[in-house]
């Protein structure tokens, strides 16, 4: 489930989506989502490509559907963009029961989490008043 939430504001322009219910541990999502946070809209996509991880994957989709959302709702342009924001928070444990000897039964808790991603729009502004 991607719930998406727009803040339309005059200067700070930005796109949030969030993903739950995502069916991985909390500490294997934060380990890539680590690794793009603050970076391009462009060099992220690299890196996710290129990342031997599961949890690349859904992230992956998850960061092309806020390009496509800010491309196609905002008319931001996607290659001025970046990740302001990520973070990842657990969610509730699917519990289930696997049939054991003797008509036993033992628990198995998988694990979800939220993602949630933030694109904000590089204003040229902001980037001259850095350069000093």
């Amino acid at each position: 489930m991607i719930k998406i939430k727009k803040k339309n504001l005059n200067s700070d322009r930005e796109v949030k989506v969030l993903a739950q219910h995502i069916c991985m541990s909390v500490f294997k999502a934060r380990r890539v989502i680590d690794q793009i946070r603050g970076r391009s809209y462009e060099e992220t996509l690299m890196i996710l490509e290129l990342m031997p991880y599961r949890a690349a994957y859904p992230i992956l989709k998850l960061v092309y559907s806020a390009a496509a959302n800010a491309s196609h709702n905002m008319g931001l342009n996607e290659a001025d963009s970046f990740i302001s924001r990520a973070e990842v928070n657990g969610g509730p444990f699917v519990k289930k029961l696997r049939p054991r000897a003797r008509g036993r039964s033992y628990r198995i808790k998988r694990p979800t989490c939220h993602i949630t991603i933030v694109l904000k729009e590089k204003s040229k502004f902001s980037l001259n008043e850095f350069k000093i």
